[in-house]
């Protein structure tokens, strides 16, 4: 248990913002499955299309911390291949 004030304020913003962290990785996660999806249909026009927002959903991400922007880049070029080969 923290002991105090500031500690006690920590907690409760520690609270939120993993909820908010929570939330922005749920967006990642999905963004990336549908993605994914697109490539196992082999809709290259759908996934040509999709392919703006999901640059911008994953830079949004990484750009907040919530995940690495390496690891956002990483995902966006793979993904990116797989598309360009279909």
């Amino acid at each position: 248990m923290p002991n105090t004030k500031s500690a006690i304020r920590r907690v409760r913003r520690v609270k939120l913002q993993t909820n908010v962290n929570r939330l922005r990785k749920s967006k990642y996660r999905s963004a990336i499955k549908k993605m994914e999806k697109f490539i196992v249909e082999k809709k290259k026009k759908d996934a040509l299309a999709f392919m703006p927002k999901f640059y911008s959903e994953l830079m949004k991400v990484a750009k907040t911390g919530a995940i690495n922007k390496k690891t956002a880049s990483r995902k966006i070029s793979r993904l990116t291949k797989k598309i360009n080969k279909l």
